[in-house]
């Protein structure tokens, strides 16, 4: 049992201190391919719930195993091939790191196994 003390302090801030980027709580929809923990091939609409440049938080009805990778393909409209500088980012990949069962969906944090262009870790 904890006392609430300076050790569960401690945890706190530790957790709060290792996120390298600051969260985006913007519901974006995302078409999720990967493999069940049957070993079946899916592709299934899901939303991210948070996302930053090391990975997402999202809410898909299928049970996903921590450690199976997954591939995340954000749905947008045609654009110029000149627009911008850097050319958009769609499909981005990742690996399950944790999943809680939340009412009808699976609460799934994901990590991308590289860094979306522009990406860069924030500043302490």
């Amino acid at each position: 049992m904890t006392d609430g003390g300076p050790s569960a302090q401690r945890d706190v801030t530790s957790r709060i201190e290792r996120r390298r980027w600051a969260r985006l709580a913007l519901w974006i929809p995302v078409f999720v391919r990967g493999t069940d923990q049957q070993g079946r091939r899916f592709l299934e609409f899901a939303n991210a719930l948070d996302i930053n440049p090391g990975g997402m938080l999202l809410a898909i009805r299928r049970y996903v195993p921590p450690g199976n990778e997954l591939s995340l393909e954000v749905p947008s409209a045609p654009m110029p091939v000149n627009f911008g500088r850097h050319p958009a980012v769609k499909v981005l990949h990742g690996d399950v790191l944790r999943v809680e069962h939340a009412g009808d969906v699976f609460v799934t944090a994901v990590a991308f196994s590289s860094m979306p262009l522009g990406a860069a870790p924030s500043s302490p």
